[in-house]
């Protein structure tokens, strides 16, 4: 199994230790991981600006760092459902639809392809779980709360095998915490009152930490946490996974 890891550029430039983590953790698990170095953006900004058809350098730059994959694995669920949705290249079309069917969001491979049972890593605070959008709803990494359908989450799955760690849920599982890409940026005020609500709902827990498989909302909840003077910290779902027993 060759496995690429491809690491959004929020991660690399602000949070390298969740794509360390990513590492580690696929490495203790026995896959042979590969890091195309010349891997940038996936273009995700710019569709979520409406300007999709501007990035089709980034895509054709991804094709040639990840065509050789038998699987591309990332801790970003927004930036895997890109892909998934929007990556095209005219000159490598067969390539690329090999790298939409291929490319998997971190618990989504660890459940659906590894199919890990003991994830032997110890974690020992009370964690609240944030559901993000794109993972849900685009991904299907969990059910949703407002369909007559079995429940499920991928993510939970994993987070119930790590010792110690008592999982706390919100009481609306899965709101949207109101980052939502440049959203934030044109609707600030709207962006930062999901944010706040979204905390509180985390808050009444008694949570230590706040925990997704996204760090863009990690990231906005994070600043609003910081700025409330909260002790809860922010932690990528891979960083507790990858915590030593």
């Amino acid at each position: 199994m060759n496995v690429a890891l491809f690491i959004p550029c929020y991660i690399d430039q602000f949070y390298p230790q969740v794509g360390i983590a990513t590492l580690q953790l696929l490495e203790k698990l026995g896959v042979n991981v590969s890091f195309p170095l010349n891997q940038t953006c996936c273009g995700q900004p710019m569709a979520n600006s409406g300007f999709a058809s501007l990035s089709g350098k980034c895509d054709q730059n991804f094709v040639s760092n990840f065509a050789d994959a038998d699987y591309i694995v990332s801790p970003s669920g927004s930036c895997v459902l890109h892909v998934k949705e929007h990556l095209h290249d005219d000159k490598r079309k067969v390539a690329a639809e090999k790298i939409r069917n291929n490319v998997y969001e971190l618990s989504e491979f660890l459940v659906d392809v590894l199919k890990v049972e003991n994830i032997r890593a110890s974690f020992p605070h009370k964690v609240g779980f944030h559901t993000s959008c794109h993972g849900q709803r685009g991904l299907h990494l969990s059910s949703m709360t407002e369909l007559v359908a079995p429940s499920f989450s991928k993510p939970e799955q994993l987070l119930k095998q790590v010792k110690g760690l008592e999982l706390l849920p919100p009481t609306r599982p899965d709101e949207c915490c109101g980052f939502g890409g440049t959203f934030c940026v044109f609707e600030e005020a709207v962006s930062v009152k999901m944010g706040k609500d979204r905390v509180t709902d985390h808050a009444q827990n008694d949570v230590e930490y706040i925990t997704g498989g996204d760090v863009s909302c990690l990231m906005h909840l994070e600043g609003i946490l910081k700025r409330q003077g909260s002790k809860v910290k922010t932690i990528h779902l891979a960083e507790i996974l990858n915590s030593e027993v």
